[in-house]
């Protein structure tokens, strides 16, 4: 087998994907991103801006041009330009830029609707930008806007126009399925038909996914022998955006090896965050290799058999981009999920605890969606406390109000020695007034109670407000001082789990 084929990868984050809805970069963000895909991620060129957009378009190319000139990527970062009759090119040329990818109509329907124009015209005022750019140390690839209806509506005149770019001074022609129309098959026949009438030409596909059709589509190109995919980082666009950067290295490294990119894998999740986090435009939790949800094993079946010879892996391994495999702790978890997640905190229990701590994770999860390796400590503290304590007290029922301008309430029902006992009291708070109404029960029943004297809160490390919350209160029995613990995703509902085993406690 002879030596790979290289593709080149455009990344069009900084000007395609700029057009998602409601997103746009500042000057700063779009030199940092400029600098991570040129020189952490290794794409081979960027397509940065629109030529005469905004003053802040401007600032923002002077700034990445600035950097890539003085760090030999110059000739790397590409600016989308139009033809008018050198508006783009007097812009390029005072932001400092030295690629113009020149947008021009690939479908009839285009040229004859929206410009008005005759073949010949348009073709003539593309020679012009062309030459004038030529003349300024601009190097030119040419957007054949539309080009995919054009090839399935009017491919006369994309051949045509071919015909008329072998003539000219250009590097690449850049071929966009700008409406995401494409099938994959149809993505096949037509570049494979484009690229054996025209073997000296270099093309781009340039890919959209208005119907999740965007990286099938690369993948034909690839295959087709298209020397440049156009991707950009979460998939990010117009509309239902572009075929995503991650998503394509992936399918060409694991699927095409007759093919290679410079792309460097390990990089892409760190990029994928930070636009993440510089748009807002937040990454679906299943997106592949990117998305929050697409390395963590759910099903316990899945974590037993991943301890037995990798039987649930693939090749999309989470090391390859950075990032790890994870279990998730649930009601579908099975002891091989918590097993795993153990392991990643460096603890280890019997069978009977483990039963126990997987029962208790599955109750957790009927009424929290998410359980985290960081709960595990608190749950497996829980459990064991539970499991030492007889249980002669059930607090079977509680109401619990609170409203603004009144004293809270409470109403609870109580299993004492076998009796049911209902009581109301009011407090200073929620647990308050539970406590008071525990008290009166006690004073009927001539039992004592011990004194609250301290109570603390805590929550896992990096949780969130719906995190597991674990209530420690210390009680004074007399002389003697005891804790006891309660955790629940509930902080009144922790402190009075926390309550129950201290009444079990002192019923011994």
């Amino acid at each position: 087998m002879g030596a790979a084929r290289k593709i080149e990868i455009m990344d069009t984050t900084l000007r395609d994907g700029e057009q998602t809805s409601s997103v746009s970069f500042s000057a700063l963000e779009k030199l940092t991103l400029a600098k991570l895909l040129l020189e952490e991620l290794k794409v081979d060129r960027i397509e940065v801006a629109s030529a005469r957009v905004s003053e802040g378009e401007f600032d923002a190319v002077k700034r990445i041009t600035a950097w890539a000139k003085e760090n030999n990527y110059l000739d790397q970062v590409e600016i989308l330009s139009f033809v008018d009759k050198g508006v783009s090119i007097d812009w390029m040329e005072k932001s400092g830029a030295k690629v113009q990818n020149l947008l021009t109509k690939g479908s009839l329907n285009h040229l004859t609707f929206q410009l008005k124009q005759t073949q010949e015209e348009h073709f003539n005022n593309i020679a012009e930008c062309i030459a004038l750019a030529t003349s300024k140390g601009i190097t030119t690839n040419v957007y054949l806007e539309d080009w995919s209806n054009g090839m399935r509506n009017s491919a006369d005149y994309v051949f045509a126009f071919l015909d008329f770019l072998t003539t000219q001074n250009i590097k690449r022609v850049l071929l966009p399925d700008t409406l995401g129309v494409l099938t994959p098959a149809e993505t096949g026949q037509y570049l494979s038909t484009i690229i054996s009438k025209y073997p000296t030409m270099h093309f781009d596909f340039h890919g959209h996914n208005d119907y999740d059709l965007g990286v099938s589509n690369a993948m034909e190109a690839v295959k087709a022998g298209i020397q440049g995919l156009h991707l950009t980082v979460n998939g990010m666009g117009e509309r239902a955006g572009n075929a995503p950067l991650a998503s394509v290295v992936a399918v060409i490294n694991d699927f095409l090896p007759e093919v290679k990119t410079n792309i460097k894998e390990k990089s892409l999740y760190k990029v994928s965050q930070l636009v993440a986090t510089f748009t807002g435009f937040r990454i679906p939790a299943n997106k592949p290799i990117v998305g929050a949800n697409v390395f963590t094993q759910t099903a316990g079946i899945h974590a037993d058999g991943d301890s037995k010879k990798n039987l649930y892996f693939n090749d999309l391994l989470p090391e390859r981009f950075g990032r790890k495999r994870s279990y998730a702790l649930g009601k579908t978890s099975g002891k091989a999920n918590i097993v795993k997640n153990l392991q990643e905190l460096g603890l280890t229990l019997n069978n009977d605890e483990l039963k126990k701590v997987t029962e208790r994770i599955i109750e957790l999860g009927d009424k929290k969606q998410k359980v985290t390796t960081q709960d595990l400590p608190y749950i497996i503290s829980d459990v064991l406390d539970s499991s030492t304590t007889q249980q002669t007290v059930i607090i079977k029922s509680y109401v619990l109000t609170h409203a603004k301008g009144l004293q809270p309430t409470t109403t609870i029902a109580i299993e004492l020695e076998g009796e049911l006992i209902e009581e109301s009291a009011a407090g200073d708070g929620q647990y308050d007034a539970f406590l008071n109404a525990i008290r009166k029960i006690y004073k009927k029943k001539k039992k004592p109670l011990p004194q609250l004297i301290d109570y603390a809160v805590h929550i896992p490390p990096g949780s969130h407000s719906d995190a597991l919350c674990e209530t420690s209160i210390t009680w004074l029995n007399g002389k003697k001082e005891f804790i006891t613990r309660g955790l629940d995703s509930d902080q009144t509902v922790s402190a009075i789990k926390a309550t129950e085993k201290m009444l079990n406690s002192i019923s011994l």
